[in-house]
């Protein structure tokens, strides 16, 4: 008979969360909570931009959208957890377990994978570049096959750490804060996550609305984003690479994150990420990141999906083995 204690534990939301969103992901039309999160900031951002002209006005608008939202997301799903179970532990359970797994994006960020490379399999660019547009905020109508095979690593590698390893750190430490748990953790970091994708642009007009959301974002995500790094190497037998070629890569980024997390998958694949890429119509040239030494194939991106799950499931199974001996 399986015992109510285990069920209850944190150990078991991880486990049951990580297998949720491996088995199902975000099915299509189902409630998320990003949608609420979305929704407030846009709203919220509109009226910013028609109240405050000022630079400074609009700054502290802006911390003032991440403090509520952030703080707000992790106070008030702790509480509305809290309150569900004081009703019922099995509905708490399940609902913390389906929370949790909205936060990770391993299944939909290797949906996403497939969905581009299945048409690009069958030399069909014009549905490929079609798919990718869903994904990507580059340009796609004129881009190559080798072009098309870059977004779609860059895509991967970039958000293996702030959709994946990221929200795993936070829902971990979380787990280890007595009264907290997993979910609070790590919806707050999912909403300083959205928070930045959506405000967190150094263009007008999110200049200063979105600059306390995109510096909170890269701090948030600075620690996981390291540790994402030295487990990639571990993993892949290639640390010494790996750490070589972040040093002399990494920080050519703007971003003191994603260039990392792209940097050591091209550390381990042997590939070259970066180079021109098109924007409404305006050339962007992102920094090179990694050495050319092999061409950027479906293989290699499948093979970084599969470091993405196996460096989830380290981390998994090692907050497993503490919550155990603690």
């Amino acid at each position: 008979m399986l015992d109510v204690n285990l069920l209850r534990s944190t150990a078991a939301v991880l486990i049951f969360a990580a297998t949720l969103d491996y088995l199902l992901g975000d099915p299509w039309g189902w409630p998320h909570p990003v949608q609420s999160m979305g929704w407030i900031i846009q709203r919220y951002t509109q009226t910013a931009l028609r109240s405050f002209i000022r630079p400074w006005q609009l700054r502290a608008a802006g911390m003032w959208l991440g403090l509520i939202l952030i703080g707000g997301t992790g106070f008030l799903s702790w509480w509305f957890l809290v309150w569900v179970q004081t009703w019922s532990w099995a509905l708490g359970l399940l609902l913390e377990i389906v929370l949790l797994a909205s936060c990770f994006a391993g299944r939909s960020l290797r949906h996403a994978a497939e969905d581009v490379l299945a048409p690009l399999a069958d030399d069909d660019l014009l549905e490929a570049r079609s798919h990718l547009r869903n994904y990507v905020g580059r340009d796609t109508d004129q881009l190559s096959r080798e072009d098309i095979l870059r977004a779609v690593l860059e895509t991967v590698t970039e958000n293996a750490t702030d959709g994946v390893m990221a929200p795993l750190f936070y829902a971990i430490l979380g787990s280890f804060i007595p009264g907290v748990g997993p979910v609070p953790l790590a919806l707050a970091y999912k909403a300083a996550s959205t928070l930045d994708s959506m405000v967190g642009y150094r263009e007008a007009p999110y200049t200063h609305l979105g600059w306390f959301s995109a510096r909170l974002e890269d701090g948030l995500t600075w620690i996981p984003c390291r540790l994402a790094v030295l487990t990639l190497g571990i993993l892949s037998g290639k640390l010494l690479r790996v750490l070589q070629l972040c040093r002399r890569d990494a920080s050519k980024d703007p971003s003191p994150n994603a260039g990392w997390s792209e940097c050591a998958y091209a550390a381990v694949l042997d590939v070259r990420l970066g180079g021109a890429n098109w924007y409404r119509g305006v050339l962007k040239k992102k920094p090179f990141l990694g050495d050319p030494l092999q061409p950027i194939t479906s293989v290699q991106i499948n093979l970084a999906l599969r470091l993405m799950r196996n460096s989830f499931l380290l981390w998994l199974s090692l907050a497993l083995i503490l919550d155990l001996i603690v």
